[in-house]
């Protein structure tokens, strides 16, 4: 059974940092693609992050290049999210998915805002 457990989120000021997990299991992690995307009411789930498979080439979205990276520890099945100089319009539930697998695979989210 596929599960992708997010943690790491939370309050925080306005230039502050966080740094999400995403602790994947029941499939071959190392196999795959994986995403960070987010989330805000009112909008559509958008895109955030992709690493590869090693994690040799990331791809971000350009509201949060220089600011957000991507990584991924395969020997813990974990995909990470470093986020540095947040800012207000990056409150959002934060959930990483599986990229190229016959059904879609959300983690549950964790809520991270940005707030003085």
């Amino acid at each position: 059974q596929v599960q992708l457990v997010e943690s790491g989120g939370g309050l925080v000021q306005p230039g502050g940092s966080l740094r999400l997990s995403c602790v994947a299991s029941g499939f071959s992690f190392s196999s795959f693609v994986m995403s960070w995307y987010r989330q805000t009411p009112g909008k559509e789930r958008e895109l955030v992050a992709t690493i590869s498979t090693t994690g040799s080439t990331t791809n971000y979205a350009d509201y949060v290049k220089g600011r957000f990276r991507i990584s991924r520890d395969n020997t813990k099945n974990t995909v990470y999210l470093q986020m540095n100089s947040l800012k207000p319009e990056d409150t959002a539930v934060y959930s990483c998915k599986v990229v190229g697998s016959i059904r879609p695979y959300w983690g549950q989210g964790t809520q991270v805002t940005v707030s003085s």
